[in-house]
């Protein structure tokens, strides 16, 4: 190769490697929504806990539910912001903070299966809360449940076939195995 050419190579390969800064902007909006989602918890909560006297218990679990939902959006939010960051932009640095021990741990698989994990816990959360809503004595569209159990089941598939996948790949290990005692 030329030396024109291992130059061009230099500048094209440095401008790629440079250009992960772009998604900065990306995580940064990601933390802007986690902010509003922030907002809405608090707000939702504060709506409960004005009407704490008039809450049944189905009410109070539907309440716990949300605030639940609200908080698996938020994890998931985080773990986007800082495992993506760190994995495809720069190493975060967090002073004398403690790390939590996932930081710097948590590799695009990783990513993906506490993704599908969350998204899968919030769709059951979801259905639960229609459910509980049932109870109540509610009315629901048929094909509303319907098609909620069927993206919620399908969830479940992909979550599975995603865990496979990755062990069958070799990225995750298995689960080590109790020591066996009496031996």
């Amino acid at each position: 190769m030329s030396g024109l050419g291992r130059l061009f190579n230099r500048v094209l390969s440095r401008s790629l490697f440079d250009a992960r800064w772009l998604m900065a902007p990306f995580y940064f909006g990601l933390a802007l929504a986690l902010l509003a989602l922030l907002f809405v918890f608090l707000r939702e909560l504060a709506l409960h806990l004005f009407n704490l006297f008039d809450l049944t218990p189905t009410a109070a679990i539907l309440m716990a539910l949300a605030l639940i939902d609200l908080s698996l959006v938020a994890n998931l939010l985080l773990i986007v912001i800082l495992a993506g960051y760190e994995n495809f932009v720069a190493r975060i640095e967090s002073g004398q903070e403690k790390r939590p021990a996932w930081m710097g741990t948590v590799d695009f698989s990783g990513m993906k299966m506490k993704l599908m994990g969350s998204i899968t816990a919030i769709s059951a959360i979801a259905l639960l809360r229609v459910f509980m809503k049932l109870e109540e004595g509610k009315a629901l569209d048929r094909d509303v449940l319907i098609w909620m159990t069927a993206i919620h089941g399908t969830l479940v598939l992909s979550a599975l076939v995603l865990a496979i996948a990755d062990r069958i790949s070799g990225r995750t290990p298995a689960p080590a195995s109790p020591p066996v005692s009496g031996s």
